[in-house]
Formats: C-alpha cells, sequence, structure tokens
C-alpha cells in the first residue's frame, strides 16, 4: 500500500505542480471561455491517456516515441506560455497564453496519466485477483497517493489566484512570478532531457559526450529535480501565509477617511481570509509530507528485509531428504543446496493443508532470485512487496515461487538433486 502511494506522489506530483501553476496563471481571471477552453484541453488529454494506456497494454505501440512528441509539444507550448505571460501587454498575446496555457495542460494530462491508468492491470500482471484484498489495499494506496498529489495541485492553484486579492498585490504578483519562471525551468530542463535522450538513442540526433554526460546527470538526479519543484511550489503558500493573506478592500478601509464598508462585506472578506489561511497552511502541509513520503517513508518502506537462514537437511546420494515434522507447522522453511560451482540453489517449503504442500524455488520468473519471507498469513516477494496465499505456493503464475518437483515417503519429503541443477541458472 505504502509503495503505491509513494509511487504515485513521485510521478505525479512532478507534473502536476507546473499544471496547477499554468492554471492559476490563466484562469485568475475567470471567464467562461478560458475556463471552458482548459476544459476540453484537459478532458481530450485525459481521454488521448486513456486510449494509449490501452494500446500500451494490448499492442506493440513505441511508448518513446508517443512520450517524446507529448513532451515536445509540452516543451514548446510551456516556452511560448511563458514568453507570453512576461509579455501580456496586448490582447494578442492574453491570448496566446491562454492557446498555449491550454494545450501545455492537455499534453500534461496525456504525459502524467498512463501510468495511473495502468496501475490496476499492474496489480493484475502481479498474480492478483480483483477480488483478493491484496489488490484492495494497493488500490487504497494509489488512490491515496493521487489524492494528496490532487489536493496538492488545488491548494497550489489557489495560491496562485489568490495574489490578485493578497494585501501586498504587487509582492505577492511578483512571488508568484518568480515561483512559475522557476518551476517551468526546472520542468522544461526535465522535459528536455528526456527528449534528447530519446533522439540521441534513435540516433536521430547526432552522439555528444558532452550533451551525453549533462543527460545523465540530470537522469541521475531526478529527485533532485522533484525535490526543487516541491520547495519552490511551497514558496508562494509561506509568502501569503506571511502577508496573512488580508484582501486589499479590508486593509484600505482601515486607513481611509471613508465610511467603513457594509458589514455583511467585512465578514465575507474575514471568511475569504480565513479560508485562504487555511488553505495555504495545507498546501504547505500536504508539500512537506509529499518530501517526507519521497525521503523517510520511501526509506522505511525500502528497508531491506532480512530472509531467514537455510535450515538443515540431510543428503542421502541424489536426493534431499527433509523430516516432516521440520515443516508440518504451516510456516515458511527456506533451505539451500551448494552446486559444484559454489551456487547456492534455494528453496523454501510451506505447509498449506493436512495433505498439501507448497514446494518451490525461492525465486520466480518476474523478480528473480530475490527471495520470499513469511508475513502474517502470506508469503511475500521481497522485491515487489507481493503477498502470495499459502494456497497457491507450487503453482505457476505471477509472482508465485517457481514449482518444485518433490515426493513424500517414509515421514520425509524427497527432492531431488537433479531438479535443483536444472534451476542453477536462476541463482547465478
Amino acid at each position: 500500500m505504502i509503495r503505491y502511494c509513494i509511487m504515485v506522489i513521485e510521478n505525479s506530483l512532478i507534473t502536476v505542480i507546473p499544471a496547477a501553476f499554468v492554471f492559476a496563471a490563466v484562469l485568475r481571471l475567470g471567464d467562461r471561455q478560458r475556463k471552458k477552453l482548459f476544459i476540453i484541453c484537459c478532458a481530450a488529454g485525459s481521454f488521448a491517456a486513456l486510449v494509449f494506456s490501452v494500446l500500451r497494454r494490448t499492442t506493440a505501440i513505441n511508448r518513446g516515441m508517443v512520450n517524446t512528441v507529448v513532451l515536445s509539444i509540452a516543451l514548446v507550448t510551456g516556452i511560448a506560455f511563458l514568453v507570453c505571460h512576461w509579455l501580456k501587454k496586448s490582447k494578442a498575446v492574453q491570448k496566446g497564453a491562454l492557446y498555449s496555457g491550454a494545450l501545455l495542460a492537455g499534453a500534461l494530462f496525456f504525459y502524467a496519466l498512463p501510468p495511473l491508468f495502468l496501475l490496476p492491470s499492474d496489480f493484475v500482471m502481479a498474480g492478483q485477483s480483483v477480488f483478493s484484498t491484496e489488490f484492495l489495499v494497493n488500490l487504497t494506496g494509489a488512490l491515496a497517493g493521487l489524492a494528496i498529489v490532487l489536493f496538492a495541485g488545488y491548494m497550489i492553484f489557489h495560491a496562485g489566484t489568490q495574489t490578485a486579492r493578497a494585501h501586498n498585490k504587487d509582492t505577492a504578483e511578483i512571488w508568484f512570478n518568480l515561483c512559475l519562471n522557476a518551476v517551468f525551468v526546472f520542468n522544461m530542463v526535465n522535459q528536455a532531457t528526456n527528449v534528447i535522450q530519446f533522439l540521441m538513442a534513435r540516433r536521430i540526433i547526432p552522439l555528444n559526450r558532452g550533451m551525453f554526460r549533462v543527460i545523465m546527470l540530470v537522469m541521475n538526479n531526478q529527485r533532485f529535480f522533484i525535490f526543487m519543484e516541491i520547495g519552490i511550489a511551497a514558496i508562494l503558500p509561506l509568502v501569503l501565509l506571511l502577508q496573512a493573506s488580508f484582501p486589499t478592500a479590508l486593509s484600505s478601509a482601515k486607513d481611509s477617511a471613508e465610511p467603513p464598508p457594509n458589514p455583511a462585506v467585512i465578514r465575507k472578506q474575514k471568511a475569504f481570509v480565513r479560508r485562504s489561511r487555511r488553505r495555504n497552511m495545507a498546501a504547505v502541509a500536504l508539500l512537506g509530507f509529499s518530501v517526507f513520503a519521497l525521503t523517510g517513508l520511501k526509506a522505511w518502506n525500502d528497508r531491506a528485509v532480512v530472509l531467514s537462514p537455510a535450515e538443515p537437511f540431510t543428503l542421502a546420494g541424489e536426493e534431499i531428504v527433509i523430516p516432516v515434522t521440520q515443516i508440518e507447522d504451516g510456516h515458511l522453511h527456506r533451505f539451500a543446496w551448494n552446486a559444484l560451482d559454489n551456487t547456492e540453489v534455494r528453496f523454501i517449503v510451506v505447509k498449506k493443508s493436512v495433505s498439501a504442500w507448497g514446494v518451490g524455488l525461492d525465486a520466480c520468473d518476474i523478480c528473480g532470485n530475490t527471495g520470499y519471507y513469511e508475513r502474517r498469513d502470506g508469503i511475500v516477494c521481497r522485491l515487489c512487496d507481493v503477498v502470495m496465499n499459502k494456497s497457491t505456493i507450487g503453482f505457476k503464475g505471477g509472482c508465485n515461487p517457481v514449482p518444485l518437483a518433490y515426493t513424500v515417503r517414509d515421514g520425509a519429503m524427497v527432492i531431488r538433486l537433479r531438479d535443483l541443477e536444472q534451476e542453477i541458472g536462476r541463482f547465478k
């Protein structure tokens, strides 16, 4: 559950933050034409992402090419949007910001949503039934991560729209523009790196060693860009909190000789202040939790699980003999046999019922030889954290251990060495 929550935050927040700034920059005036255009573009991007997700799962579509085209569109429209936002003097330039921002939002949705759409199918491919508790738990974790990201994006959007009504409007606008530009710079550097890396890999543009080093530096430090975007996004609500987010009309009324505004207007403005404070505090809290999730929580979730030590057995000629009394408690038992080339071949045994045993290699076809451990009533893959029901151990499919042949005779489980020899390659 925690793993998928972190995964969604890590993969989505870097796209949601610039999208929130785009929405705030363009939709602050609130006219219907702007909202309608953005809704259309975002809906089109979401639908295209859904179609692309289905094609990725059912066909051999070139994912890298599609992502490169989408990122190229996002890069071009992002540059156009920034230029128009900097100028914004004439109506034509404002329209340019509107259209480029809408196209950019659609492209960001198209790029960010396919991994989220494919998560449920990834659970199924890992051997989880859609009716299993494990599927529901993992889906809940993914939805929790998505909720955190969406709420954080909405709070950032609200902080951006709030600058037009802040106590010190000019200062708030300056901070908003600085944060928007900084977020876009980091985001576009990341986008350009992915585009250039794909073009170089396909030899569409010539390979340049200096450029390759820069690309590798960026690709190997993706988390730095995520943390920078989160930190920059948190600056705006912090500034507005420090300014107390008082509306201009409320502050100016105290210093003017004019009669005070209508009490109902004052109550309305004070209610706006309270809502703004809560939302700014929520934005900072959600972004802070995201940093914690990507650092401390991720480190805790990824902590290494130490496999239980191998248990003793008797070697009788070309067979391994394990007394039934040693393995009949219903818990996982691990054994290891050293081949002639010193390769350690591990296998596990668990009693499933009165007359059934689950016997398999301590490895699977999907995750390799990372091994399994016991957690409560399930057998867990150490790499992907998928939980196998004990009743499925010994059968092929998903992340289940590779089945291993055995016989039970004279009160002992017998496993042939030649069956283990055939699987030496899995443990090298």
